[in-house]
């Protein structure tokens, strides 16, 4: 049981200050000037709250765990990155579907940038959940 406790902490404690970076230095340079007046001025705290308590579950369950039973950092990472482009895809892809101001680039970006997040995420959990753990 612990060692999921352990491999979701090490996920969000990786996921959200990258992810804290990536926002803090791409919102002005690729958001707001895309998505313009449909961005909210200051984030909706309590739906922001909620992904990111829930996005790491699925890391954990999906990649983290896995690997961690096949001892595979590899895995990890590829699941990690997997899981990654999926979701960012769905959701960028889902936006451009319905959103004029979206774009085939802000598209592309967030897929790349949740690939690698997804992938930064599980490796840095799966390394720091097998070394708590062994």
């Amino acid at each position: 049981m612990m060692v999921y406790v352990y491999a979701y902490l090490s996920t969000l404690a990786v996921f959200l200050p990258c992810d804290m970076v990536w926002l803090g230095t791409m919102a002005s340079r690729l958001y707001r000037p895309t998505l313009g007046n449909i961005l909210l001025s200051d984030a909706n705290l309590p739906a922001a709250a909620a992904f990111y308590g829930i996005y790491p579950v699925g890391l954990v369950f999906f990649a983290v765990v896995p690997a961690l039973k096949s001892g595979s950092l590899g895995r990890a990472t590829l699941s990690g990155a997997l899981f990654g482009f999926f979701t960012y895809m769905t959701y960028d892809l889902t936006n451009q579907a319905t959103l004029k101001n979206w774009t085939t680039q802000l598209t592309l970006v967030d897929i790349g940038w949740g690939t690698l997040l997804g992938a930064i995420a599980a490796t840095g959990a799966f390394w720091v959940t097998s070394k708590i753990t062994a």
